[in-house]
């Protein structure tokens, strides 16, 4: 008798374990998966706290670096991927990908000189090209003093901190020096992974910001997030029109307003070295990445919906974080690019 009510104990206790784990594959089942660019990894995760208390999916987000994220949708292992540069048409014609622009962000030069006021030290795009291939060495390196009478630079080696990682930072930041100083250009080039000249590799905009800090005389690229978050100092830097800039949301706005996105393709619009009395030099959209032929169709409609839900409601976070909302009628050429995908003749999300 006991062993019978022990064996229906037995059972009852398997059968809730099994209905457990059943709801917890359903729920997993629901979560939205995305890897790739660390850029905008403070902005997707925030929005993603938010749209699951308002009833979403949960997301799921890696921020391990464009490289990992394109790399992780062509094979299909995630819901999305996220990378800071632009993906090649035939790339994405290849791999039947489709890119559009999430949200828009900075790149900011970062430094630790002893002594000196970082937000003060100016510095041309060429000449930091010159740093990045090693033809300036020392902080008060004559080409630096003549850019900055105000203050003392002191005698110290430059230490030049840069992503060891793929990473679609890296290939704004190369793109932009690349664009300004032709011994960068000609010696390093733009990428996500270039072969750096000197200095020293560190993983993530994290890694770069840790090496900065650490590092007397160091100086480093990182998105403006992670600046402001760790109360770093930006210095200045001269742009399109020769007007030497402070890293500001209203500058990466000014930035912003010169894009041509009417005839961007695959909406790739180059916000880089743009004009303007305030507009700051390295200004970019970050991508996201979804399948065209998607196995479970079902999840890239949760990655659309979690995206449309952050256009219409994610503003303040964007705000609070130092990002730069997509223009509407640009999101509204997002959803447009959306209605393109299809589930065996069906749009996966309506045309407007």
């Amino acid at each position: 008798m006991l062993n019978l009510f022990a064996r229906r104990i037995s059972g009852a206790i398997g059968l809730v374990a099994a209905l457990l784990a059943l709801a917890a594959g359903q729920a997993a089942a629901q979560d939205i998966t995305g890897a790739g660019a660390t850029f905008p990894a403070p902005i997707y995760s925030s929005w993603g706290e938010d749209y699951a208390k308002a009833g979403g999916a949960r997301l799921n987000y890696q921020a391990l670096g464009s490289g990992a994220g394109v790399t992780q949708i062509i094979n299909r292992t995630v819901d999305f991927g996220a990378s800071d540069s632009p993906v090649a048409t035939e790339r994405l014609q290849k791999e039947q990908l489709l890119q559009f622009p999430a949200v828009i962000g900075a790149v900011v030069v970062v430094v630790n000189v002893p002594g000196v006021d970082g937000t003060k030290i100016r510095l041309t795009g060429d000449l930091l090209g010159e740093i990045y291939v090693g033809r300036v060495r020392l902080w008060n390196d004559a080409k630096i003093v003549a850019l900055n009478p105000h203050l003392k630079m002191p005698g110290i080696p430059i230490s030049p901190a840069y992503r060891a990682d793929s990473s679609g930072t890296t290939s704004i930041f190369t793109k932009y020096l690349a664009s300004v100083s032709p011994i960068f250009k000609e010696r390093t080039g733009a990428g996500n992974s270039v072969a750096w000249r000197t200095g020293l590799g560190a993983p993530g905009n994290a890694g770069v910001a840790a090496a900065v800090k650490n590092i007397k005389g160091g100086i480093g690229y990182v998105e403006f997030a992670y600046a402001a978050e760790n109360g770093m100092q930006a210095l200045q830097l001269s742009n399109g029109s020769g007007k030497f800039v402070s890293p500001s949301v209203s500058g990466f706005m000014d930035a912003a307003a010169h894009a041509d996105w009417a005839n961007a393709k695959d909406m790739a619009a180059s916000m880089l070295n743009m004009p303007g009395d305030t507009s700051w030099p390295i200004v970019s959209a970050t991508y996201i990445l979804v399948p065209r032929n998607p196995k479970d169709p079902a999840r890239t409609v949760r990655v659309l919906k979690y995206i449309d839900w952050s256009f219409r409601n994610g503003a303040a976070t964007a705000d609070r974080l130092h990002y730069i909302m997509l223009p509407p009628e640009v999101q509204d050429v997002v959803r447009q690019q959306w209605a393109t995908l299809t589930d065996r003749g069906t749009p996966l999300w309506p045309a407007k």
